[in-house]
């Protein structure tokens, strides 16, 4: 574990303003009237540009098809299903399935066109989503409290993408799991086959992901524009057969619905929100393509073929009101066609997961620039697409907890239970943190931002409340794994605090430890040293540490310092502040987006060659610190919080491999410490 002189990335803007720095009002989100232009609120094609994307619109929506759409265009396999034959279903009469089927449109229209894809799809950072992204448009007043606290609103988020990651280990066990159990539709010799089937797609998908996104959803995306098409025709057929279904898109039906089944009407809300599970995915992944070709894949292609199946499959209900048991497969013949629909339906749901597995590597790679997780390896797959990142540390752990539930769960049935509780806490908080950036940073006046917010909340609402009558069977799989990360990121954002704080304290600022210089040092040495510090204006604990055992010091010291800004990236021309304090002591402040990867010799020869450091490259030393954490009860953060902070410091990624150091250039020194 690596104290401030490790240079873990502080909280973004908790540092002092050192002479010469950077505008912020350029460059953090959320002071003002500036930030605007960051916050999504130019052209709908600005954000794909900004963030580097590169190529036609109709190929960025082909692969957002692939990555973006896969969750919420594979809910035809079992949403309608879940809603007539699961234990809070309704019988498929003709008055229920219109009911359904009009409650299903809307909320497709409702929650993904207007709220996702028209309005929060808006408050991208610079082209990145995702509710931690949305947080950093939160002006700094509103995220914090105190300089060790965490604010209301960060809190919510926190809890948001907590929510999202329970969310992301349910929805590629369901979806594979609810397509394999097609072949026991098509032959009860098969049934056997389901789950392990679904094991190995699962180890398969996962297994894939170190391509990189791009190269994923080239392959995935021509698949999911098949099965898009595919449920179109299917629908299209059978709405042919029955076009008084299309009765169904009056929202009067479902008004209807609700005043004959009153509070079991609420309940299945709890089923028909699985039509709109992939709305926050949607969000997650826009760093990845883009608003506008998401919304072109979505308008062009995603929504009709959506509606006409759903549709399709009503009106086969009304002609067939036996098929309630599987739908969807009912919609072919069994025979090959029901094989073939099996293996179409294979490969989409396993394109289905990407979505949630992409929105997962993102919003990690957000918490651990902002602060609420500790460093991990982070490999970027495109040098075009800064928004395209591998996590393998994230991936296996998704993996394992989609395999687990595969294994526990045995049935897309039971599963389902589980589904939809997580995503729904979400949905709601995004509505609330967005109504606050409206408010604080775009500036928007209450009378246009609250009508907004109720008009979400009026969906997120009876959707979250219909899900939490489904805690006990199942709805506590997603907000047990969302409470332990919310433990964890809250205890070491904190403990990042405290152990800041300390340190800061515990030693004198630069230009006082310059001038004690000559007193405290005994002989300067040939060389650089390079101490890395979390905070600008003070002396790194390290080098204090050093100076006062060792009593020497190199001809040249560096002292470097990583300030992630509340955006995705920084001009190279704006990375860089070089303070020259005297006697050899250099200050080098990195600014680095919360997207960025920060490479430090190579920043060092850009400060060499642009600013004129003397370092000498053949003889460059880094020093980090390493404390071990006591955990007593004397301690602020209590005995049990300080060991989980511990533990997961402990586990951190290694600072040389995370800033790029030589690992035989690097000397670490220790101390004990109690927080």
């Amino acid at each position: 574990m690596d104290d401030p002189g490790s240079a873990e990335p502080p909280p973004p803007g908790a540092r002092p303003a050192p002479p010469g720095a950077m505008k912020q009002e350029a460059t953090r989100a959320g002071d003002g009237p500036a930030q605007n232009g960051a916050a999504g609120q130019g052209a709908d094609g600005g954000a794909a540009q900004a963030h580097g994307h590169r190529g036609g619109a109709a190929a960025l929506a082909l692969g957002a098809l692939g990555v973006v759409f896969g969750d919420i265009g594979t809910s035809p396999l079992y949403a309608l299903k879940e809603c007539v034959s699961s234990a809070h279903g309704v019988p498929p009469t003709p008055e229920n399935v219109l009911g359904l089927l009009s409650l299903i449109f809307w909320s497709l229209v409702m929650v993904v066109s207007v709220k996702y894809v028209t309005f929060i799809t808006r408050a991208d950072n610079e082209g990145e989503g995702g509710i931690l992204a949305l947080l950093a448009l939160v002006p700094e007043r509103l995220r914090a409290r105190g300089t060790q606290g965490v604010g209301w609103v960060a809190g919510l988020v926190v809890l948001g993408a907590a929510l999202l990651y329970g969310d992301g280990v349910i929805t590629p066990a369901i979806s594979v799991l609810s397509a394999m159990e097609g072949l026991a539709v098509a032959t009860a010799a098969l049934e056997p086959l389901v789950v392990p089937l679904t094991c190995a797609i699962l180890v398969g998908l996962f297994s894939v992901q170190r391509w990189g996104t791009a190269r994923v959803g080239k392959i995935f995306g021509p698949i999911m524009a098949v099965w898009f098409l595919a449920l179109a025709a299917l629908g299209l057929a059978f709405i042919a057969r029955n076009p008084a279904v299309l009765a169904a898109l009056s929202p009067a039906h479902a008004a209807r619905f609700f005043a004959a089944h009153g509070l079991h009407g609420v309940a299945i809300l709890g089923s028909v929100v699985l039509v709109i599970t992939g709305g926050e995915a949607l969000y997650a992944d826009m760093g990845h393509f883009g608003r506008r070709p998401i919304r072109l894949a979505w308008y062009g292609l995603a929504l009709p073929a959506l509606a006409l199946n759903y549709f399709g499959q009503g009106a086969l209900l009304l002609q067939s009101p036996e098929a309630a048991e599987s739908p969807f497969f009912a919609m072919v013949p069994k025979g090959p066609l029901t094989y073939a629909l099996v293996a179409l339906s294979a490969m989409a749901t396993v394109i289905a997961s990407q979505a949630l597995i992409s929105g997962a590597y993102s919003l990690t790679h957000q918490a651990i620039q902002l602060g609420y997780l500790p460093r991990t390896q982070v490999l970027h797959t495109s040098s075009t697409a800064e928004g395209q990142i591998y996590i393998p540390a994230t991936n296996w752990a998704l993996a394992a907890g989609c395999l687990a539930l595969v294994l526990i769960f045995r049935h897309s049935s039971r599963l389902a239970a589980a589904y939809g509780l997580a995503v729904t806490g979400t949905m709601g908080i995004t509505s609330i943190v967005y109504f606050v950036v409206m408010r604080h940073t775009w500036g928007a006046p209450l009378a246009k931002a609250l009508p907004l917010l109720l008009l979400f909340l009026a969906f997120d609402l009876p959707f979250l409340g219909a899900n939490l009558l489904k805690f006990f069977q199942g709805g506590y799989v997603p907000v047990v794994i969302a409470a332990v990360l919310f433990t964890m990121m809250v205890i070491w954002k904190r403990g990042r605090a405290i152990l800041t704080e300390r340190f800061t304290r515990a030693v004198p600022s630069i230009e006082a430890f310059v001038r004690g210089l000559d007193a405290s040092c005994g002989a300067r040495v040939p060389g650089t040293a390079v101490f890395l510090s979390s905070r600008a204006g003070k002396t790194p604990y390290v080098l204090s540490h050093h100076l006062k055992h060792n009593k020497v010091l190199h001809e040249t010291v560096v002292l470097l310092t990583v300030v992630t800004e509340h955006v995705p990236r920084v001009a190279d021309g704006q990375r860089l502040e070089l303070t020259s304090v005297g006697k050899g002591v250099h200050q080098l402040i990195v600014h680095s987006g919360f997207m960025q990867s920060t490479d430090v010799p190579a920043l060092l020869r850009l400060a060499a060659t642009q600013r004129g450091v003397p370092i000498d490259f053949a003889d460059v030393t880094y020093y980090l610190g390493r404390e071990t954490l006591l955990a007593t009860d004397k301690g602020r953060m209590g005995k049990v919080a300080e060991t989980i902070f511990s533990v997961m410091a402990r586990n951190a990624g290694a600072v040389p491999g995370y800033f790029r150091l030589p690992p035989e250039r690097v000397v670490e020194l220790g101390v004990q410490i109690d927080l």
